[in-house]
């Protein structure tokens, strides 16, 4: 195998939540390290970048995190913001920085957002607009989000099928685009102006980790919450509410699970002295909110055709994933070789 400048300006690796994506990177990074390629994983991952935030948004281990270089874990407080422009030019950044150090980037996670903007570009859009945003709230006070989330739908569908009916922070989003600009949220992260065409992510190969049978990741998500509620989720969570600065509204707090988390958490506040958490409910809300993650990031893919798919339910996934990554690379040096 040939070095990385003669191969491909970097590789992708998308997929739903629980599909096994950490370890299918750490397995091509071995590979591929194996092969004298050198690895360093950029996180494609709007929960990852928060830090003290590590059992609910599944962060890589210490001693992953010590396998491989990784980018764009832990680089926010929970009380900053983290938007879609400001991964592209982080990740830019940091695709020559690695390219520059003989290595090839590895670009894994799943928020679907950023690999799109990064891949096709995003416009500036239109600023908060305080007026607005008030008018749509005393609008979601009267009449709830899922009917703010059914006038999307008729403004920008494409939007609404990604959000939940009580998603109200990106409904609202949505909602404030559409008003402010007179044009749907979704119309900005298509290509603008050829935004990223000369970027070296627009000729990166895409491989994407999705389930034959739903219900297979549908399983995996429950173990996976599970696992997280026995290593002490629940706690995290209260020590996040114990800071005092933090609160439900931002987008830290707006990850799946730790939403549900916190609502549990501020139910109990308000029950009798001595009254136990319903771990049983937070399961529940938990789990059903990650299948719709899940879901809307299967949407998302399907909209990206020139993604690579590999089941990953099926035996030898991750084999399967190494050993096409290996030939796509082996085919651009073919393609460069006179």
């Amino acid at each position: 195998m040939s070095t990385p400048e003669a191969t491909l300006p970097a590789i992708a690796l998308a997929g739903p939540t629980a599909c096994g994506k950490t370890a299918g990177a750490l397995a091509l990074a071995a590979v591929l390290g194996k092969q004298g390629i050198p690895v360093e994983i950029i996180s494609v991952d709007s929960a990852l970048v928060y830090r003290s935030m590590d059992i609910g948004t599944a962060k890589p281990t210490a001693a992953e995190l010590a396998a491989v270089h990784h980018h764009l874990i832990d680089i926010r407080d929970p009380l900053q913001a983290y938007s879609a422009a400001e991964f592209v030019q982080d990740a830019t950044r940091l695709m020559a920085e690695i390219r520059a150090r003989g290595a090839l980037p590895l670009l894994v996670g799943g928020t679907m957002l950023y690999f799109k903007a990064l891949f096709d570009g995003i416009d500036d859009m239109p600023a908060a607009d305080p007026e607005v945003r008030a008018k749509l709230e005393a609008q979601a006070a009267e009449q709830g989000w899922p009917a703010l989330h059914a006038e999307l739908a008729l403004v920008d569908p494409v939007t609404a099928v990604r959000l939940a009916p009580g998603d109200s922070q990106r409904i609202q989003r949505a909602l404030e685009v559409w008003h402010v600009s007179g044009q749907p949220l979704s119309s900005f992260h298509t290509t603008k102006k050829g935004a990223n065409s000369a970027s070296p992510a627009s000729a990166s190969a895409l491989f994407s980790l999705e389930p034959d049978n739903r219900a297979w990741l549908h399983e995996r998500i429950a173990q996976r919450f599970d696992a997280m509620l026995a290593s002490g989720f629940v706690d995290e969570v209260q020590a996040l509410r114990a800071r005092g600065d933090l609160h439900p509204d931002l987008p830290s707090m707006r990850c799946v699970g730790y939403r549900q988390a916190w609502e549990e958490l501020d139910f109990q506040a308000r029950r009798p002295a001595g009254t136990p958490l319903n771990m049983a409910f937070l399961r529940e809300r938990g789990i059903v909110a990650t299948r719709q993650l899940a879901k809307r990031q299967i949407t998302w893919l399907r909209s990206m055709p020139q993604r690579h798919t590999i089941a990953c339910d099926q035996p030898g996934a991750i084999a399967n994933l190494v050993q096409a990554v290996l030939q796509r690379l082996e085919q651009r040096l073919d393609q460069r070789t006179p």
